[in-house]
């Protein structure tokens, strides 16, 4: 999973991309930890009623987190991430796809933080397909939906962590 098996990732084209945010009631450094920590990231990670089933994590670059996504159905949902960059606490950049090598449905993942005075953090996503219609597949398949439901259970787990 590397982009020079995608070269079409390592050009960002707006009409290739899904963008979401959220505003985290938490500071910056804490969203931050949430989803640099492995001990934190796969308690919380994926859509509404989905689980996480960790087989490697190391969240450094060029490191790799696999794991399945089990959705509510039982379907299992095989994913690798690997870290391109980490900005500590304000980026962090990922490779996204199967778990498998030279997955063609890879995406690149880059998520910011961006702290403000009020104590809360604004975080935003963007994910970048490697064709207009491999993002118009990824958008049919949920993508928007379940980014918004992820960022849901982000914002109930980091209010756990305050407290």
């Amino acid at each position: 999973m590397t982009s020079s098996a995608n070269p079409a990732l390592s050009q960002w084209s707006l009409d290739r991309e899904i963008v979401m945010s959220r505003v985290i009631d938490a500071p910056r450094d804490l969203v931050f930890e949430a989803w640099s920590d492995p001990k934190h990231l796969p308690q919380w990670f994926g859509p509404k009623g989905f689980e996480v089933e960790t087989f490697e994590i190391d969240v450094r670059v060029g490191g790799v987190w696999r794991f399945n996504m089990i959705g509510p159905d039982g379907t299992v949902y095989p994913n690798r991430m690997r870290f391109r960059r980490i900005e500590r606490p304000s980026l962090m950049e990922m490779d996204h796809g199967l778990d498998q090598d030279d997955d063609p449905g890879m995406f690149r993942f880059t998520v910011t933080f961006a702290e403000q005075s009020n104590g809360k953090t604004v975080l935003m996503m963007r994910q970048l397909a490697s064709s207009t219609e491999q993002r118009d597949g990824m958008i049919g398949f949920g993508a928007v939906e379940y980014g918004y439901q992820t960022l849901d259970k982000l914002a109930a787990y980091v209010a756990g962590m305050k407290g």
